[in-house]
């Protein structure tokens, strides 16, 4: 098992919006976003407003191999929301 973390622009979206609006990697085995996995810190909104300028959250891709996990960050890091992609061990 291969794991990539995302670190995802959010500002402007409200919710998860950033994340559902991603094109996905075809061969996830499982995924999933939220603070957990790394954020910008604790929004200062209520949960119906945009997210500040400058927010990000984090979130973590599974995928069977790390080959696949390299193809995953390349295919990631060309979509505008995300700011960084790495293969972690």
């Amino acid at each position: 098992m291969a794991i990539v973390k995302l670190k995802i622009d959010v500002s402007g979206t409200v919710g998860d919006e950033a994340w559902r609006n991603l094109r996905q990697f075809d061969e996830i085995q499982s995924a999933a976003v939220g603070p957990k996995f790394g954020s910008s810190g604790t929004c200062k909104h209520a949960a119906n407003q945009p997210h500040a300028k400058g927010e990000w959250m984090g979130a973590e891709i599974r995928l069977e191999t790390p080959l696949l996990a390299q193809y995953a960050v390349s295919h990631y890091l060309e979509q505008d929301r995300v700011l960084d992609a790495d293969v972690v061990d």
